[in-house]
């Protein structure tokens, strides 16, 4: 789970990270009630409130400035015209695809003086089983360019899970970023605020991008995202309503209703399944045979007919979906139950795309039994590979 960058410095604030002053604001007012607040003067920092990268760099539909997410103002009267330019339109970035998304607040922030700037991160390493700060001079914020195209440019220090930051690191950080000595201090409360929100909280990934080095030594968090564990949640209910379901497609979460996954891509085939693993083969399937998904939907055990029904509908209802393929691994999701659910989705919003079905494992042959007697029209697959052909080829007769 994702959350707003004013949420994320909120937490980062509370384990000893320093933030610059700010306040939300949903209205072109609260916004000069807003910059008020946090400095008495300005300049001041309009931020966009959406879940995506490059918002700086963004645009808004149908606004020929070409100004982005992201302003910075310097009077009060200049702050209501710029949160009336920008609450309710939409902000599109690299990360939000041609159709955007709808800003519904906006971050006023004081602006923080700073010398100079650079990338820090934590994230998980599998590999190592270990958590990894990442850290880069990248001075004009592109830090994907940089990890594509000079690697070896970012350092990475595993962090150990049980202990803090050492000082050994903490001097690898200073010499890599050539850092004054003055700032030691400083870089200590950042890295272990930073770590001790990452353990604390179960997040999966955090990022400062930048870090401000100010000129007194003092190192400001100027911008912050925060990832959560989603299997984790469980235990910290103050961040789960932190979340922000404007963020999310309806299908997804209808889909986090019924303790699905759904995720929709560009392509056309609706994949339904019973693991993840499930999921990615039949998406580089599709891939090898010069098609992709559009969306596929993971129905997890612990349900009843009526959820994958639920679920099902999703995928059926999708005006991108243009055959949908089923592949079942019976186990603690029985056949016949996935198969009800497909009758019982089908009855309620039709069947009017291609639909081909493997089954296999528990209770394979009853569900073979109950999709026939349904008389709907599904293909039935031997396998995987199978099932992608068949698919395909109807989709193609079907045009």
């Amino acid at each position: 789970m994702n959350i707003h960058e004013y949420q994320a410095k909120q937490i980062l604030n509370n384990c000893g990270v320093k933030v610059p002053a700010g306040c939300i604001a949903y209205t072109p007012s609260e916004a000069v009630a807003s910059a008020r607040k946090v400095s008495q003067r300005g300049p001041w920092v309009l931020k966009a409130q959406i879940q995506s990268g490059a918002r700086q760099q963004g645009y808004f539909l149908g606004d020929k400035s070409g100004l982005g997410g992201i302003r910075v103002v310097n009077s009060l009267r200049r702050i209501k015209k710029e949160a009336l330019a920008m609450l309710g339109q939409r902000l599109v970035t690299i990360q939000t695809g041609p159709a955007g998304k709808t800003v519904n607040k906006i971050y006023v922030e004081a602006f923080q003086k700073v010398k100079r700037v650079f990338y820090m991160a934590l994230t998980v390493n599998s590999l190592d089983a270990a958590i990894t700060l990442l850290v880069a001079d990248v001075r004009d914020g592109d830090i994907l360019k940089l990890a594509l195209n000079n690697p070896e440019e970012i350092l990475h220090l595993p962090l150990d899970l049980n202990n803090s930051v050492s000082q050994e690191q903490l001097q690898t950080i200073m010499s890599f970023l050539h850092l004054p000595q003055r700032c030691f201090n400083n870089l200590e409360n950042l890295v272990r605020g930073l770590q001790k929100t990452f353990l604390d909280l179960d997040a999966s990934m955090i990022e400062i991008n930048p870090v401000g080095l100010a000129p007194y030594g003092e190192l400001w968090a100027l911008d912050a995202k925060i990832s959560f564990d989603d299997n984790a949640l469980f235990r910290h209910p103050d961040i789960m309503r932190l979340k922000d379901e404007c963020e999310f497609d309806p299908r997804e979460l209808a889909a986090q209703r019924f303790k699905f996954t759904y995720h929709e891509f560009n392509g056309a085939v609706g994949c339904i399944v019973n693991g993840d693993g499930l999921a990615l083969s039949a998406i580089d399937l599709l891939k090898d045979n010069s098609s992709g998904a559009a969306c596929f939907i993971n129905v997890k055990g612990g349900v009843d007919k009526d959820k994958i029904a639920q679920g099902i509908k999703l995928i059926m209802t999708n005006p991108r979906v243009e055959g949908i393929l089923l592949n079942i691994l019976g186990g603690f999701v029985r056949c016949n139950l996935i198969a009800d659910g497909i009758v019982a989705a089908a009855a309620e919003v039709g069947l009017n795309v291609p639909f081909v079905v493997r089954f296999e494992g528990t209770n394979k042959d009853m569900a073979r039994e109950i999709l026939e007697n349904s008389h709907l029209p599904v293909i039935w697959a031997d396998n995987l590979s199978d099932g992608v052909n068949k698919l395909l080829q109807a989709i193609r007769e079907a045009v």
